[in-house]
């Protein structure tokens, strides 16, 4: 089977942007490929260094969230990223094949400077792409799923693994992008990003109350005064979640929205209802594996020590190439 390489940084709770945007793909995903999970609590530090104890607490939580949403233990590996001396490694060494100003021109670290505020970047938040390299190329990934955000991070993948094999020899495959047509999902308020440090996300562990809660404060058309008035879904958030977890519902929606034929609040409980009835499976394994936390440990631990096998396996490789063993 062809390899897979995703994950998630371990900064809290998952939410259905995840949801939509990668764990329901992965869930489909790992029963083509070989697919490895990256809990990545080292990527995590680029942002959330201050705060090693959400970092701790996250990495079940998240692993939690990936195994709720679908993912069989049995199919998947899961891999604790700082816990695999083969991706530190490699991103030593492949910082020595790539300037600093290509990474500062890199637009996915512009944009993500911007949004946390950074004017002096540190050398970890500066080089993520170069670690980002090492996660694929430590168990030689042929595809890795990514958003349209994430594809300067591929790009700068490619310059790298050609840079490597054009000095030592062809030592790694060129791992190619698996593009998300999935858009960005917004956040309950209205917000282009759902996002965790942005308080306007339903996370999958939700009960149906707070998820119900949630949508009753949703955003909706401002100019729409009463329920018989028309509104336009295009600048409603429900409408953007019924296209994404209720398509079957999107379009008579719309057409009611538009002819005022169903008011907002209306809307937002039957919307309630399809989003709840979607994560109540999603809840109960939530339930199952929360209860177990020493099962969950116990998946993390041996699917990190797989990784671990194969990235020695990666590094002798490596060595061998570079000529750095006696």
């Amino acid at each position: 089977m062809k390899r897979i390489l995703t994950g998630d940084r371990t900064t809290g709770r998952l939410h259905l942007g995840h949801y939509i945007g990668s764990l329901a793909n992965r869930a489909r995903l790992q029963n083509e490929y070989d697919t490895f999970i990256l809990l990545a609590d080292v990527q995590a530090l680029t942002t959330h260094f201050k705060n090693p104890a959400l970092i701790h607490d996250s990495i079940c939580q998240v692993a939690v969230d990936n195994l709720s949403a679908g993912l069989d233990p049995e199919k998947i590996t899961l891999v604790q990223q700082s816990q695999v001396p083969a991706i530190a490694e490699l991103t030593v060494l492949f910082s020595m094949l790539v300037s600093v100003n290509s990474l500062r021109h890199n637009p996915t670290i512009k944009t993500e400077a911007k949004q946390y505020g950074y004017d002096d970047l540190s050398y970890g938040f500066l080089g993520y792409p170069v670690s980002q390299t090492a996660d694929i190329t430590f168990c030689g990934a042929d595809l890795v799923p990514v958003g349209a955000d994430q594809m300067p991070h591929m790009e700068a993948a490619h310059k790298i693994v050609r840079r490597f094999n054009d000095l030592y020899g062809d030592t790694f495959r060129l791992p190619q992008a698996l593009l998300s047509a999935t858009p960005r999902l917004p956040g309950v308020d209205g917000n282009a990003k759902m996002g965790k440090s942005l308080g306007n996300a339903i996370y999958l562990s939700d009960d149906a109350e707070t998820v119900a809660a949630k949508l009753r404060s949703a955003r909706t058309d401002p100019a729409r005064l009463h329920a018989a008035d028309p509104g336009d879904p295009q600048v409603c958030v429900a409408a953007a979640y019924y296209k994404a977890f209720a398509p079957q519902s999107y379009e008579e929606i719309c057409e009611s929205c538009r002819g005022g034929k169903i008011g907002c609040a209306a809307c937002k409980r039957e919307l309630a209802r399809q989003i709840n009835a979607l994560l109540e499976p999603v809840r109960e394994r939530n339930a199952y594996y929360t209860a177990r936390p020493a099962v969950v440990k116990e998946l993390i631990a041996a699917g990190t020590a797989r990784a671990n096998a194969v990235g020695a396996e990666t590094m002798r490789r490596v060595k061998d190439a570079m000529g750095v063993t006696l």
